[in-house]
C-alpha cells in the first residue's frame, strides 16, 4: 500500500470515528430530553421560540376557533369580498391580514350558504358576494 492510500484510509477512519461520536451525542441528547419531558429540538436555534402571531390573534396554533371567532371572521370575509369582488383567496387573506388556511372554513361556509360564489379551480378560484 502506498503512502497516499494509507493517508486516505486514516482520513476516512478518523471521519468515521468523529461521525460515530456525533451520532452517539445526538442520541444521548434525544434520550435525555425525552426523560426530562422536553421535546428534542432538532435544527432549532437556541433562544428562539415559535412565532407569536398565532397567540396574538387569540388562539394557539392548531387550536379550534370559538364560534364567535369564526362568525367574526365570516362577517369580515363576506364584507371584504362584497366590496372587492373577483379576488383570489391569497389576495383576500393578505388584505385581511389572515393566513389563507384560516379562511378555508369560512369560505366553504359562505359558499355552501350561497352568500359567496366561486369561479375557477384551485388557486385560480375567485370569489364574489351574492
Amino acid at each position: 500500500m502506498s503512502n497516499t492510500d494509507s493517508a486516505i484510509r486514516e482520513a476516512v477512519e478518523s471521519f468515521v470515528e468523529q461521525l460515530r461520536g456525533l451520532i452517539q451525542r445526538a442520541a444521548l441528547d434525544s434520550v435525555q430530553a425525552a426523560l426530562n419531558g422536553a421535546p428534542a429540538r432538532r435544527g432549532a436555534k437556541p433562544g428562539r421560540s415559535a412565532p407569536s402571531d398565532a397567540r396574538s390573534k387569540g388562539h394557539r396554533k392548531g387550536a379550534k376557533r370559538t364560534p364567535e371567532q369564526l362568525d367574526g371572521l365570516i362577517k369580515k370575509l363576506h364584507s371584504y369580498v362584497a366590496k372587492n369582488p373577483g379576488q383570489r383567496i391569497e389576495q383576500v387573506g393578505k388584505a385581511l391580514g389572515v393566513a389563507t388556511k384560516e379562511l378555508v372554513l369560512p369560505v366553504k361556509k359562505l359558499v355552501s350558504e350561497k352568500r359567496l360564489s366561486a369561479k375557477g379551480q384551485k388557486r385560480a378560484t375567485t370569489y364574489s358576494a351574492k
